[in-house]
């Protein structure tokens, strides 16, 4: 199987005695393993000047996963861009996608893996459709890799995709805010299983290493800001129902204390985002759990 069409792309485990979600973030690598049970196993890796070679050793090494791998890459390692869909047959469409976005990320075309998924229907007069672009070289020293561990990769996705899969699939539209430690926040907005929007927040990476009072000095008010502007573009460019809640799944020491000043700027309620049903404790590994979820999420979209 071509790397490409590992991008985003889901396989229904077989036959494997667990199912792994390995988050690939710019400090450490998050190891979440499930059994047949669902019991979880989720551990963190450091890496050693971003070696990921080196620290897929040691996690064989230490913790021995076996089973399908489902790998999460960060932003620092995707790029996503959304343009009009080609009017090309759907078998043509992948290919002439790298010469279209060639000149919007900084992969140059034979080196990119690419991907796409349509965004969902509204009343826009031109289809659109996102696309994801990572570096075929890196993934295919990182496939390499891992095989050797004994790890099978059955898909590639992105943490837009690995948290959404952690939200109930209801038909109310509700804004996930969430973070894996270190990395850019992301602003997502999730609706009958699927994700209808994303936004990547810049600038918000150190976010935990942040007091109660230096997140009061500006950050609460320009990610208030953020997320008004997103739900103006949702409700009124794209032609949806208000947004029912804002859900936030931030694992740092003043999660509690952001909610409730976000809350305090918004006209919907804000929660802190409930883990699934057992998984309670694992907030900080978020994105590597919902990478083992992800297959719930992709039977919904093609559904």
């Amino acid at each position: 199987m071509s790397l490409a069409s590992r991008i985003q792309q889901v396989f229904k485990p077989r036959g494997s005695s667990s199912i792994v979600g390995l988050s690939l973030q710019q400090r450490s690598i998050h190891l979440c393993s499930l059994d047949h049970s669902l019991n979880a196993r989720c551990k963190l890796i450091e890496l050693t000047d971003g070696d990921f070679n080196s620290a897929f050793t040691r996690v064989h090494q230490k913790y021995k996963p076996s089973g399908q791998c489902h790998l999460v890459l960060s932003s620092k390692h995707n790029q996503v861009v959304q343009i009009d869909k080609p009017a090309l047959p759907e078998e043509e469409i992948n290919s002439a996608l790298k010469w279209q976005i060639k000149d919007l990320v900084s992969i140059p075309p034979e080196n990119m893996v690419i991907d796409y998924f349509d965004a969902p229907k509204t009343s826009s007069d031109s289809d659109k459709i996102h696309v994801i672009c990572a570096a075929k070289d890196m993934l295919a020293t990182w496939l390499t890799s891992l095989n050797t561990q004994q790890l099978s990769v059955a898909s590639i996705t992105i943490e837009e995709f690995a948290f959404a899969a952690l939200m109930p699939n209801i038909d109310d539209a509700k804004i996930l805010l969430c973070q894996q430690p270190n990395e850019d926040m992301l602003l997502l907005i999730v609706k009958q299983g699927r994700l209808y929007f994303q936004r990547r927040l810049r600038g918000m990476a150190q976010i935990g290493e942040k007091t109660e009072q230096e997140l009061s000095f500006g950050t609460i008010d320009s990610l208030s800001l953020e997320i008004q502007r997103s739900m103006d573009y949702f409700e009124r460019q794209m032609k949806q129902a208000p947004i029912k809640s804002i859900e936030v799944l931030v694992p740092i020491e003043n999660e509690a204390y952001l909610a409730r000043c976000l809350a305090e700027n918004a006209n919907v309620a804000v929660n802190l985002f409930t883990m699934p049903e057992g998984f309670e404790p694992y907030r900080t590994y978020a994105a590597s759990l919902g990478a083992t979820r992800i297959q719930a999420m992709s039977e919904v979209v093609d559904g």
